[in-house]
């Protein structure tokens, strides 16, 4: 019996290899291999990553079918950063580039087959787009423009085969390995924004977001009471967590922000430090059961007062009182909320202040990742616990902490991984929308091999607090453990951007590992150059990676020094106790670089 014939709405995906029968001429058997590693390594586990499903493929192309626009939008855009960033290094004429093409539409289903007019058009703009880039149909552009922060170029009408009406384009590119932009656009591409200042340490100069940009200053203690900084530290990170849940806005994080505190600040100054356009700077007074807030939202360009207001209240609604101020910024900078963010960004996730302001000292502790630190760190967050049970912090605190001893190697990998995801579940159960339990799952997940599952927990994350810059280096990292360390730079580097002032140098780090991962020892060791520069010393992970690149360079004296350094400072340290190998989703990875440290002589 003949399969019945379906019609559905669908995304539809057209992508071809850019000279494929240049590259097969040049060489057949290393394009076909080079075609196999990206297939197996980049575009097949972002296909299912992103929902959707390969429906055919060819010599030099595929025809993909996602359920949502979107998905489809991320995923292709996804895989061209990927392979870009693969092709650092190759050749030009080596290089797999490919062109895509992106329509949303009506399809006809027969068997696993599906054909139409949806299908015509993706399969004709997909030869419109440039190499490594991608063309999106209007219908689906309109789709997608108010729900992606990504900028497209009006590529106008084009004529097309079998296709009655001329089709309008628009156009993403990959500008310098980077995403397009990092804004909402309904049009043509905004210009280059300017540049407000050089980024301190010799960095390069920090250019301002296409997105509204805001740093969140260290609310001044007005009580005279030492005792209440916290409170005041407390209000200033909610109104920051709050503000990066908002797609719309670029939001600098924490330990950025805080490195003005106590200090007399010209906004403007500050604003060129951090790279931002517009400054919450603000005032809390508490007295007893009274608070007083005074917030104000500056244009550090021209120096003008966009809002400002005080606030009187009871401490019993003061997370109402920083809701308001969260929402006043967003609508003074006049970002459209997207999605569940309005629902998000007047969520309370404790009314319990005692237990946040805890929590936030919690969070501070750990660094640098020492037992002593750590443990300490637990402690608070199981004292968060006991105090608001109802608080997914506490929970998601203690699973991030017991992480972290797995990690370094201070206590037994799989029973602590199993408590760790029991209480991020835990965390998850009370509070979905709070984004450090997905975080603290995702990381339980991967001390359990499950990388598939904690990729899926750290996006979740990303979902819930896209401008946080702790939740991009975790992405970074889990990326590279799962086998994609060339998607791992672009994270790495956005939290860099967003964390410009971090001064313990985590990230650098990380970007430092997730090279060394990628085998791109040259990047490796920039990272860790750059860290000893800006930071001073680092710990033994860091040390066991830069002597591993230095040692694949060929750069032996180096290798010997770092491996010297680490025996010196870290005279305990053995690989044997160092759990980290484990995380390394591939046996080739974790064999390659296990033989790698061994061989530069740092201690078994």
């Amino acid at each position: 019996m003949a399969e019945e014939t379906q019609r559905r709405l669908a995304a539809i995906v057209a992508a071809d290899v850019v000279g494929y029968s240049r590259l097969m001429g040049a060489d057949e058997i290393g394009t076909l291999a080079a075609l196999r590693a990206c297939r197996s390594e980049l575009v097949d586990p972002m296909i299912g990553r992103h929902g959707g499903r390969i429906v055919k493929t060819t010599g030099d192309g595929l025809l993909l079918e996602f359920p949502s626009v979107v998905a489809a939008v991320e995923c292709a855009i996804a895989v061209q950063q990927g392979l870009a960033a693969r092709n650092q290094g190759v050749a030009d004429d080596r290089a797999i580039r490919l062109r895509v093409g992106v329509h949303v539409g009506d399809i006809i289903i027969e068997g696993d087959d599906i054909f139409g007019n949806g299908v015509n058009i993706a399969a004709r703009i997909e030869p419109l787009s440039e190499p490594g880039g991608i063309s999106l149909s209007d219908d689906a552009y309109r789709q997608v423009r108010d729900r992606l922060e990504v900028a497209w170029e009006d590529g106008g009408e084009h004529e097309a085969k079998n296709i009655a009406r001329p089709i309008r384009i628009w156009r993403w590119r990959d500008h310098r390995g980077q995403p397009a932009a990092l804004g909402p656009s309904s049009g043509p591409a905004p210009a280059p924004t300017p540049v407000l200042a050089p980024a301190p340490n010799g960095a390069e100069p920090l250019e301002l977001p296409s997105k509204p940009s805001v740093a969140v200053l260290p609310f001044d203690n007005m009580s005279g009471d030492p005792e209440q900084e916290y409170f005041a530290d407390g209000m200033t990170e909610d109104l920051i967590t709050d503000l990066s849940k908002v797609s719309g806005l670029f939001v600098v994080a924490r330990n950025s922000s805080f490195v003005f505190k106590g200090k007399s600040v010209d906004i403007r100054e500050a604003a060129q430090r951090l790279g931002v356009r517009y400054v919450v700077e603000g005032s809390v007074r508490k007295a007893g059961a009274h608070v007083r807030i005074n917030v104000q939202l500056i244009d550090a360009l021209s120096g003008g007062h966009l809002w400002a207001e005080r606030y009187d209240g009871s401490v019993d609604n003061v997370f109402e009182l920083q809701d308001d101020v969260g929402a006043k910024v967003v609508s003074a900078l006049s970002v459209r909320l997207r999605g569940d963010e309005t629902e998000r960004l007047h969520r309370v996730h404790t009314h319990n202040l005692d237990a946040y302001e805890l929590y936030v000292r919690a969070k501070a502790t750990p660094f640098p990742p020492i037992p002593e630190r750590i443990n300490a760190a637990r402690e608070m967050f199981e004292q968060v616990m006991e105090m608001a049970p109802d608080y997914a912090g506490g929970y998601a605190g203690v699973s991030w902490m017991l992480g972290f001893s797995a990690i370094f190697g201070h206590v037994d990998m799989a029973e602590t991984a199993a408590r760790a995801e029991a209480l991020a579940r835990k965390a998850v159960e009370c509070d979905d929308s709070f984004g450090w339990s997905y975080v603290a799952l995702a990381q339980a997940l991967l001390l359990q091999g499950r990388h598939d599952e904690a990729m899926i927990a750290i996006d979740k994350a990303h979902a819930l607090q896209p401008n946080d810059a702790d939740t991009h280096a975790y992405r970074a990292f889990f990326l590279a453990l799962s086998g994609h360390p060339e998607l791992g730079v672009d994270p790495i580097d956005q939290a860099l951007r967003l964390n410009p002032q971090f001064v313990n140098g985590p990230y650098l780090n990380l970007r430092c590992v997730i090279k060394a991962i990628g085998q791109d020892y040259e990047g490796a060791v920039a990272s860790f150059e750059q860290n000893i520069a800006r930071h001073g010393p680092v710990g033994p992970p860091v040390l066991c990676w830069a002597a591993t690149a230095y040692w694949a360079l060929g750069r032996r004296e180096e290798a010997a020094r770092v491996a010297a350094r680490l025996a010196e400072r870290f005279p305990a340290f053995r690989l044997e106790h160092w759990n980290f190998f484990e995380l390394i989703r591939s046996p080739d990875d974790r064999r390659r670089m296990h033989d790698l440290m061994r061989a530069a002589g740092l201690p078994e």
